[in-house]
């Protein structure tokens, strides 16, 4: 992937859409997330037209805090999964990714619980977001252990939700893909939370 990728939440629509784009403006993926779901179910698409199916990402349970989310490709074949750690993310979202066969690899977490505050606080208090959303800027950290792989940086936007992915450290393919798809979740969730 060519780095950084540029990911943009569509925010006035009734369903959440994310556009995925590489540093040339060119689609990496693409979301609609279907309202009303007991059971989170999300397809991954290579654009907008919705033609060319990628990934799926499912809950494991129906309306759960600490649901796992299981990563596959088109065919059906186990990518990894992700998942959120249930009340330790009440402060700081946290999230464990899990390769194919169950075992955690990586940790994605919120750099700073003041940002996470103050940035829920801006969502809450229409007149003070207008001025904290060019403040604050939350960054989520990819972490391998106690190395830091990848970061996912909100970037100031009024009528949007722009991130952008840095890549810190080189992956194989197979755990860039889990990566992303595991911060492209995880965007939905922690978008839906505040």
């Amino acid at each position: 992937m060519n780095y950084p990728l540029r990911l943009n939440f569509k925010i006035l629509g009734l369903a959440p859409q994310i556009f995925l784009r590489d540093a040339a403006g060119e689609d990496v993926f693409y979301v609609k997330q279907k309202l009303f779901k007991l059971k989170e179910a999300v397809q991954v698409f290579k654009d907008k037209s919705r033609a060319d199916l990628r990934y799926t990402i499912g809950a494991d349970r129906i309306l759960d805090f600490s649901a796992k989310y299981q990563i596959a490709d088109a065919s059906g074949e186990a990518l990894g999964a992700v998942k959120r750690q249930g009340m330790r993310s009440i402060f700081r979202a946290t999230y464990e990714v899990f390769d194919e066969d169950g075992a955690q690899v990586l940790l994605i977490s919120e750099e700073s619980v003041m940002k996470r505050m103050l940035d829920r606080l801006a969502g809450e208090v229409p007149l003070l977001g207008f001025v904290l959303v060019m403040l604050i800027n939350p960054t989520y950290l990819v972490k391998r252990g106690d190395e830091v792989v990848m970061k996912l940086v909100k970037k100031p936007a009024f009528f949007e939700g722009k991130f952008e992915v840095e890549q810190v450290v080189p992956l194989s393919e197979r755990e860039e893909k889990r990566a992303v798809l595991s911060l492209l979740m995880m965007s939905l969730l922690e978008r839906s939370r505040g």
